[in-house]
């Protein structure tokens, strides 16, 4: 099936969704509504608590860091308590889930999974943030291959990270040739707020990836990278988010460019330095600007609808703009919810 005609069916799923949880009406396809803007680019149609501190045949449903699509239109979410779950992408008010599988590494210890990625045989690469690890698994949980991976990258001591710092976004980009994998963190030696993609590359969606091009991308101050994943024009939207205790979530999204980045594979320190081109972004929308919709906190947020948003995924499109599903980490905390969010985004 083809990525147009998979989109299509996840947007048909999607729009079946009549009621959002505390939500008002979605937005007209024509347009974005003033009520229901978050910037000139962005637009939220609605939100669901359905799933928050719900069980699903004994397992937690929550935890959720990535959402995926896969080529039969389900929704894949991987919780970072090594969970993979399919929901049922018929109607964004509930999201139900309709299987699970656990997640384990070669040794069958648990792993922190952070980014997932539905390549075209359907197989799920999943990214690790212990080691850090990409990895191939079947639908059912079977590890099938690992990627290889930049010493640097490692957690220290074996390499330059910090625990709980590395790969929190997978994407792969148009075509299936090219795999990237977002680090929240910075290097040990770079400068503060500037963090490293790795990219993998392939010669056909039949053979291994094998370690290509490396990229710097600088974050806002304060923020780490969450989330990032491919557009449908090979461009990426990266999800860079934040949190101050008494204040609450801050979650911004970017439209980032690599294509005119330089390789910083053989770069040992990431400082700005002249001759280095780090990746363009252009913001699209600072969330906190969005309508809260009726929504509610369990802590102090800047706005209600605001959580600690992690896994972002493209739905489909309709008249010139991506539809976007999002989806927050609650971390199995009280004071945290489970909430997914419906977002439209035209970007420039």
């Amino acid at each position: 099936m083809r990525l147009r005609t998979v989109l299509a069916t996840v947007t048909a799923g999607l729009a079946a969704a009549t009621t959002l949880t505390a939500a008002g009406p979605a937005t007209a396809a024509t347009g974005t509504s003033s009520a229901n803007a978050c910037s000139p680019a962005v637009s939220v149609d609605g939100f669901s608590d359905a799933l928050d501190k719900t069980t699903y045949e004994g397992t937690f449903v929550g935890n959720f860091s990535a959402l995926a699509v896969d080529r039969k239109g389900r929704i894949a979410a991987v919780s970072d308590r090594s969970a993979l779950f399919t929901l049922d992408a018929k109607t964004l008010k509930t999201l139900a889930p309709t299987g699970v599988v656990p997640l384990a590494d070669e040794n069958g210890a648990a792993l922190d999974s952070e980014g997932l990625v539905v390549d075209r045989d359907g197989t799920r690469l999943i990214s690790s943030e212990t080691e850090p690890s990409v990895r191939r698994y079947s639908r059912d949980g079977k590890i099938l291959d690992r990627l290889p991976g930049p010493d640097a990258l490692r957690v220290a001591p074996a390499g330059r990270a910090t625990t709980n710092q590395t790969f929190e976004g997978l994407a792969l980009l148009p075509g299936g040739r090219t795999l990237l994998a977002a680090m929240e963190g910075s290097l040990s030696g770079d400068t503060a707020g500037i963090v490293r993609f790795q990219t993998w590359d392939r010669k056909n969606t039949h053979k291994a990836f094998r370690l290509g091009d490396q990229y710097g991308y600088r974050t806002d101050t304060g923020l780490g990278v969450s989330e990032a994943t491919a557009t449908p024009d090979g461009r990426l939207l990266v999800l860079e988010r934040g949190f101050t205790a008494g204040v609450g979530n801050t979650v911004r999204l970017y439209l980032a460019d690599p294509r005119r980045a330089t390789d910083t594979g053989d770069v040992t320190t990431l400082t700005g330095q002249d001759g280095v081109r780090l990746v363009k972004k252009t913001l699209l929308a600072d969330l906190v600007n969005c309508p809260s919709l009726g929504a509610t906190a369990k802590q102090p947020q800047p706005n209600p609808l605001l959580d600690n948003i992690e896994g972002l995924a493209v739905t489909g499109s309709t008249k010139g703009r991506l539809n976007l599903l999002l989806v927050s980490d609650d971390n199995q905390s009280a004071a945290q919810i489970t909430r997914f969010y419906s977002l439209r985004v035209r970007l420039p």
